[in-house]
């Protein structure tokens, strides 16, 4: 699998691996790496995961768990579980379609917007990449040499605005459907977690089943999650994410207790 200058250099950091971290920092690689546009991760499908999985668990499992408290009918736990997995995964998977479009938009509008400023007003423009180097400690005759440099070419120069002012980088619109799909698929997958037990097993030995297995799941993915991103204190971030998720789901089931129907 293809890995990026940056994503050697944070994986051998996570292992404290310095040889692999001076090798990252090559100056082939650097300029290899940069030169090609391929110094940042243009697409980190992690949390993507973690969202629609976390989200499609926690929302299935309240949702069993408050009819499984109200009702000792499966088919009715079944039910309902299977229309929370299918609304609760289409619906996430709509909201990071139609997020990623609006994210594209609005680097879309405040790209048009700066592109029109630096054609119209640029004194101002040129003012503003003045006040942002002079940020960063240049002065004097360094600092008028940058912002002509930067300034003498309109394509770096909007570049600059975009990144470094407003803090945007692109938005790719074709990466909508995708990361739809990845939302909406791992939703599905994190709903199937809790409910599957109601399949197999009555609904006493199911709740306590889907709950043990749901907290496995969100413990596995708090210490995934911290073994990729922080690299330590795993059992925390694991045993964090199974508490946050637990005590969401149960409101479910006290909820459902309070409404409990005896005739079924």
């Amino acid at each position: 699998m293809f890995m990026s200058r940056v994503d050697r250099a944070r994986q051998a950091f996570l292992q404290k691996n310095p040889d692999q971290i001076k090798k990252a920092h090559s100056i082939e690689s650097i300029h290899k790496d940069i030169h090609h546009n391929e110094a940042h991760i243009k697409d980190f499908n992690l949390p993507k995961i973690i969202l629609g999985g976390q989200d499609g668990l926690v929302n299935v499992l309240g949702v069993i768990l408050g009819v499984a408290a109200a009702t000792s009918s499966s088919q009715i736990v079944i039910v309902a579980g299977l229309a929370a997995t299918f609304a609760e995964s289409i619906s996430m998977a709509a909201v990071a379609y139609t997020s990623k479009l609006a994210e594209a938009d609005y680097y879309q509008s405040e790209y048009e917007r700066e592109k029109w400023e630096i054609d119209h007003i640029p004194a101002g423009e040129k003012e503003e990449i003045k006040a942002l180097y002079e940020n960063y400690g240049f002065k004097g005759k360094v600092l008028d040499e940058i912002v002509e440099k930067i300034t003498s070419d309109k394509k770096i120069w909007l570049q600059v605005m975009m990144e470094q002012e407003l803090k945007l980088e692109p938005v790719d619109r074709k990466q909508a459907f995708p990361a739809a799909f990845i939302v909406g698929l791992s939703a599905i997958i994190g709903s199937f977690i809790p409910l599957f037990p109601f399949f197999f097993l009555a609904i006493k030995k199911a709740i306590v089943l889907s709950l043990l297995v749901s907290a496995l799941a969100l413990f596995i993915v708090g210490y995934y999650k911290a073994k990729k991103t922080l690299g330590r204190e795993l059992l925390r971030q694991g045993i964090e994410m199974t508490v946050i998720g637990m005590v969401s789901a149960l409101v479910g089931y006290f909820v459902g207790s309070l409404f409990k129907i005896s005739n079924f």
